[in-house]
């Protein structure tokens, strides 16, 4: 819980809705009213309303019910902050679970990180494994055949990896996330400014350029240089991505790339080091690379 005072406030409410239902139930059954005292109006001539008591089976029913639930709220967690006499908890049955799920796969996690990525490659039980778990934790935004989505999550599936595409680099990205940030260059170079930009990368690999595109190039290489390199070759270290190729993470029409120049972007890839254990994140660097 939060606070003390909170978890006070919960066991008081949970106490007294017990203790309130508890004496509604006995007043019923035990209390001193008589039902010869009680004068009911009539309805459609003999149509009566009674005073008596339900029936004993639902008195039983109701107490039986209070019992469990005192005897539950001493046993496991529900009264504020205690946690019962049995120290009962989902997240400890989960460790467990977790515990007894390394201890039974001990010797196959064992035999995968030792062997060498072409060999977990080429080894169809593994391959389908992994490609399990990339449906469990990266398809969501990696599309479920690795295609990306939206124009906001890449895709896994060409040849442009804005981290690197080694395993090393594969297994840093899985494993401790990524976070990339371009920042918008309106307010230091201007409209006219980022037109021009947006005019060079397009035309970046061509051998001559408009008077926009040349304007642009000297922007570009004032600013834009450190990150993507001389050339627009991109820089992995950075996450800077490439510019000279046909692979537009946000798109590469005039809107898109303006916007991309003028606003900037960022984007975040979590990390999965303590969702997945060693194994799993070198089947799935398996699995992308194969």
């Amino acid at each position: 819980m939060p606070t003390d005072f909170w978890s006070g406030w919960i066991i008081v409410l949970t106490l007294g809705s017990l203790a309130g239902l508890a004496w509604l139930v006995f007043s019923i059954y035990f209390s001193n009213h008589n039902a010869a005292e009680f004068k009911s109006p009539t309805w459609d001539e003999t149509l009566q309303e009674g005073n008596n008591s339900p029936p004993m089976w639902w008195f039983w029913m109701i107490l039986t019910a209070l019992i469990i639930s005192v005897v539950y709220l001493m046993l496991y967690p529900g009264l504020g902050s205690f946690s019962g006499a049995l120290k009962w908890s989902q997240s400890g049955r989960l460790d467990k679970k977790l515990v007894l799920y390394a201890y039974e796969h001990a010797d196959i996690n064992k035999k995968i990180l030792q062997s060498p990525i072409s060999e977990l490659q080429n080894n169809s039980e593994y391959m389908d494994s992994a490609k399990r778990l990339f449906m469990q934790n990266c398809a969501a935004c990696h599309g479920i055949h690795g295609q990306g989505q939206a124009m906001t999550f890449p895709s896994l599936i060409d040849d442009d990896w804005q981290w690197g595409n080694t395993e090393a680099e594969l297994e840093q990205t899985i494993r401790h996330g990524r976070q990339a940030v371009m920042v918008g260059w309106l307010a230091v170079i201007g409209e006219e400014g980022v037109t021009q930009v947006a005019d060079y990368v397009k035309d970046m690999t061509a051998t001559a350029h408009s008077p926009s595109a040349e304007k642009g190039m000297a922007i570009y290489q004032q600013f834009c240089f450190a990150c993507h390199g001389q050339q627009g070759e991109g820089n992995p270290a950075l996450g800077a991505p490439n510019l000279t190729d046909d692979i537009w993470l946000y798109g590469d029409s005039d809107t898109q790339l303006h916007t991309s120049i003028a606003k900037g972007r960022s984007g975040v890839m979590p990390a999965f080091d303590k969702r997945l254990s060693d194994a799993q994140i070198k089947m799935l660097v398996a699995w992308l690379t194969r």
